[in-house]
């Protein structure tokens, strides 16, 4: 090891001896820390293995990775100092219980809806942590108070909901007839009525009601025709 007196660097030597390159070979490829005798077998019989792994510690010990030897056991670690670098962070997924399920469908459908109505609808109290976790989803969020006693919290759905569903708008979710046609429900033993009372239910209810007026104009026009025919 020589020091460099014009930049006042200390420079480690550039190349090891072949003897050192096994050494550290060996180590790099072992699934587990090695004892100097476990080393000894697998190199040349020339090599003082106890020298040389005194070296490479010394040449490592400034490096991303140390040779460390813990109970008279060598193994390449992670520099100490860097170790925070090497957490991983791992997604895990997780199901949704039956009741977040069920809560995240009637908000959905019935927006905005009160935790109140979300029971009534489901006809069963939940947990607290039920819209807890919906809302740390950031599917869930709150949407005002209702306008009566008590002004209980409104829930509705987020951008996050429709953007992780990849829906444009909340008229884009299926329809009680695309559902049974689909056989998710029942579709004739579900009133329409239970998918919605917000802003999605009230477009289809306006597309119900022209559907109506359209059939009792075609009625009284029909009606008109046979009188003038009598």
């Amino acid at each position: 090891m020589k020091k460099n007196k014009e930049d006042n660097i200390v420079k480690f030597p550039s190349n090891l001896s072949s003897g050192e390159r096994e050494v550290e070979a060996i180590l790099f490829a072992a699934a587990e820390p090695l004892e100097i005798e476990s080393i000894e077998v697998k190199v040349s019989k020339n090599i003082n293995v106890k020298k040389t792994l005194e070296k490479l510690q010394k040449f490592y010990s400034v490096r991303g990775i140390n040779l460390v030897c813990i109970s008279n056991k060598w193994s390449f670690r992670t520099a100490q100092n860097l170790s925070n670098l090497m957490s991983q962070q791992k997604t895990v997924e997780k199901k949704l219980s039956k009741a977040a399920i069920e809560t995240l469908a009637i908000i959905v459908y019935h927006q905005p809806v009160t935790r109140a109505e979300i029971e009534e609808i489901r006809g069963v109290a939940f947990g607290t942590n039920t819209l807890d976790i919906l809302m740390e989803l950031n599917w869930v969020k709150p949407q005002g108070r209702k306008d009566v006693p008590g002004k209980p919290i409104q829930y509705g759905t987020t951008d996050d909901f429709l953007s992780h569903f990849n829906l444009q708008k909340l008229t884009d979710l299926p329809t009680v007839d695309e559902l049974g046609s689909a056989g998710l429900i029942d579709s004739s033993a579900i009133d329409a009525s239970v998918f919605g009372t917000g802003k999605f239910y009230q477009e289809k209810q306006e597309e119900k009601k022209e559907n109506i007026y359209s059939n009792i104009d075609e009625m009284l026009s029909s009606t008109l025709k046979d009188k003038e025919s009598e």
